[in-house]
């Protein structure tokens, strides 16, 4: 794959944020990657003009498959306002991974 970023002149990925929640119903954590670049709206002021950005995504466990929904909010620099998740709520990359380990150890 390196010879198709020299091929095409890309050497640095997209600038992403990682957001972790954890189911309201059974616990299960999850994790998702958001490209700052590609994957954000813009929120427009009521002059038209862009004001920030905005995503909305759905996420799902493999425990239970409950949706639960995130809204992140960034600034026109894309850093982020706000965030919350409808039938979750959202964890630090320590409890996720502190998560994930307990999960292995109970599968061993």
């Amino acid at each position: 794959m390196q010879w198709l970023r020299q091929l095409f002149g890309r050497t640095e990925e997209a600038p992403f944020l990682l957001l972790h929640a954890r189911c309201g119903r059974c616990g299960a954590v999850v994790q998702t990657r958001i490209n700052l670049y590609n994957d954000l709206s813009v929120e427009y002021d009521d002059r038209e003009e862009p004001a920030g950005y905005w995503i909305r995504k759905e996420l799902m466990d493999d425990r239970c498959f409950r949706l639960m929904t995130a809204e992140l909010r960034f600034d026109r620099q894309r850093r982020l306002i706000s965030q919350e998740v409808t039938g979750g709520q959202i964890i630090t990359a320590e409890e996720y991974e502190a998560a994930r380990q307990q999960a292995r150890k109970q599968t061993r």
